[in-house]
């Protein structure tokens, strides 16, 4: 799922039981903003593992590939320049075309692997958020994703009226 607003206002409600959830919902769409997306989460709806503003292990391999097209070329020109400045012969076996090749397809793996511990070591600024929000869902409550389009406040009066459990602001537009 994704949604291609270029900044937004996002925050989670929390609700015990999926009444509540349905009537907030049929509430919030009866306003009719073209510029606010609704996601209900839990047992019959989407799944949170499938959204990515809310699951930590889809973001970082998003990041991880990211971080590769970048790091990956880099290291392969890198560990040419590497063969050409060090001047050793540890591929001599290859040749002096392929023990350059050997050295950039090295530097290539490394910077694989750099993408790899670059997105590990980046944790997101709402990941504590993101954490109360799947232990509610884990504790069996229902879970609507709000998010608005820049300048497009969330409807925060409309959201206390319904008595949720919780309201988790994830960002602000």
């Amino acid at each position: 799922m994704c949604f291609c607003f270029f900044a937004l206002a996002t925050c989670v409600v929390i609700f015990a039981r999926h009444n509540q959830l349905e009537m907030l919902q049929k509430e919030l769409k009866s306003q009719q903003h073209p510029t606010m997306k609704l996601v209900a989460i839990g047992i019959g709806e989407e799944d949170i593992n499938t959204i990515k503003l809310l699951n930590p292990d889809l973001q970082r391999r998003q990041r991880q590939k990211r971080m590769s097209l970048w790091l990956m070329p880099f290291g392969f020109f890198a560990g040419i320049t590497f063969t050409f400045i060090a001047n050793l012969d540890t591929f001599a076996f290859a040749g002096s075309f392929g023990e350059h090749l050997i050295g950039g397809l090295l530097g290539l793996g490394s910077g694989l692997m750099g993408s790899f511990a670059a997105a590990a070591s980046v944790s997101s600024e709402s990941e504590d958020s993101i954490r109360i929000v799947r232990n509610r869902l884990e504790e069996g409550s229902w879970l609507l994703l709000i998010e608005t389009a820049m300048g497009i406040e969330i409807p925060w009066a409309i959201l206390q009226k319904a008595r949720p459990q919780a309201l988790v602001r994830l960002s602000d537009s």
